[in-house]
């Protein structure tokens, strides 16, 4: 048998709700109809990609790897459809915060003005890649290391480390901070696509207690909600300002460096004259 693009498309929406029930509704068909898609797409590809139980179902760890490459093909053959239907051909630019910080707008408008034949869509996607790996976006802004195979980075700038911290926090009145004034206070970590790990400290002056992060506006409102403090770059200061909040340098932690990621092989024209501006604009 054959795979056919209703094959992938079938498994991601089991991918994405981990339930045959919700796959079925997503896909508007019958549990039976998709269990049987799914086992089809396993059985030609010979390899087990989901676990099932009555009450549990999981992707296997081939199961995780076929997820970006299917979501890959889907998105390549739906942008095909899109490029004969629209006037332009859209270039997507993922971030997973902050965008380009202060320089975002800039960004945006001088991209409009250069290339007005070429709409530049931003696009906030909450994962470590901002939707590149699995091919929802063209290239994405990301901050700190990027070791995803297939992505090929390059470096724009690089961004101080901030504090953020309730306003009316006895340490937001100082100047700057250092690791060692956070060492006893709750630390709000956003693991799905922050920078900040418990192994910025010295691993006999970490911070013990942490509460789990999975986007920007959960970690600013963990923050002035008083629940952690959070460590972060100047950019979200810039671009996520609060009344109940207050940004404060920190002095001891190394700088977070700015990238731009594409991924390897062809991908949209546009992307060469997108770095381009990125460094101008942001270098």
């Amino acid at each position: 048998m054959s795979i056919e693009l209703r094959h992938f498309r079938c498994f991601l929406a089991i991918a994405d709700t981990l339930s045959v029930t919700r796959a079925a509704e997503r896909l508007h068909l019958t549990q039976p109809a998709v269990s049987r898609t799914l086992r089809q797409l396993e059985d030609t590809l010979d390899v087990r990609l989901v676990e099932r139980s009555t009450h549990h179902l999981a992707l296997t760890p081939d199961g995780l790897a076929f997820r970006d490459q299917a979501a890959l093909a889907v998105a390549a053959f739906d942008r095909a459809l899109t490029y004969g239907r629209r006037s332009g051909w859209p270039l997507r630019l993922g971030h997973a915060w902050s965008a380009a910080g202060a320089d975002t707008t800039t960004l945006l408008r001088r991209w409009r003005e250069e290339h007005p034949e070429t709409p530049l869509e931003l696009l906030r996607v909450d994962d470590r890649t901002a939707g590149l790996a699995r091919g929802d976006v063209d290239a994405a802004l990301l901050r700190g290391d990027v070791d995803a195979p297939g992505l090929i980075t390059e470096q724009l700038t690089t961004e101080p480390r901030v504090v953020g911290l309730p306003a009316d926090d006895p340490l937001a009145a100082r100047p700057a901070l250092s690791l060692a004034d956070l060492a006893t206070r709750t630390i709000a970590l956003n693991t799905v696509s922050g920078i900040t790990t418990l192994d910025l400290w010295p691993a006999d002056a970490r911070p013990s207690s942490t509460i789990t992060i999975g986007n920007t506006d959960d970690w600013i409102a963990a923050i002035t909600g008083g629940r952690a403090v959070g460590v972060t770059t100047t950019a979200t200061a810039g671009m996520h300002p609060h009344p109940a909040m207050a940004y404060v340098p920190l002095t001891d932690a190394p700088p977070v460096p700015v990238v731009l990621a594409r991924r390897a092989g062809p991908g949209h024209p546009r992307i060469p004259d997108l770095i381009a501006l990125a460094h101008e604009v942001m270098g």
